[in-house]
């Protein structure tokens, strides 16, 4: 049975800390989670003062997203709520899948910064460039 998905930070056996989407598994006699691209998580600081986060995948050497983790190995789990730490997590997971697939690429909207296509900007800075020229060369005939 796999109950719902959560954010959570789980402190393992062996000191290591990571922060993942977690569903747990019932198996038999033991129960697993199932980690959905568990990270590790760094403040960053200047001059004492938190200025972010440093996420890096808890893995290193692979491209899995998905591990298996057996509720032996666990410490502590910790469910969290943080709105600011789950949205940089879903950040950095949107990122990871970016790069393993770089044709794709996310919809600019507006509120990104996207005004228009080059194309269609060239066009528009035209018009309002010959209505500007236009409407100088009316006022020097009248």
């Amino acid at each position: 049975m796999i109950e719902n998905d959560f954010y959570s930070t789980i402190k393992l056996k062996s000191g290591e800390e990571i922060f993942t989407k977690v569903a747990a598994s019932e198996e038999e006699d033991r129960t697993m989670l199932i980690l959905d691209h568990p990270v590790t998580i760094e403040s960053v600081e200047r001059n004492g003062n938190l200025i972010g986060y440093k996420l890096e995948p808890w893995l290193k050497t692979t491209s899995e997203e998905t591990f298996i983790l057996n509720l032996d190995n666990v410490m502590l789990i910790s469910e969290s709520s943080d709105i600011a730490i789950i949205e940089i997590y879903q950040n950095f997971v949107r990122s990871f899948n970016r790069a393993k697939n770089p044709g794709e690429h996310p919809s600019i909207d507006r509120r990104m910064g996207y005004l228009s296509t080059v194309k269609d900007a060239k066009q528009l800075l035209e018009k309002i460039f010959k209505q500007n020229s236009a409407d100088k060369n009316l006022s020097k005939d009248s």
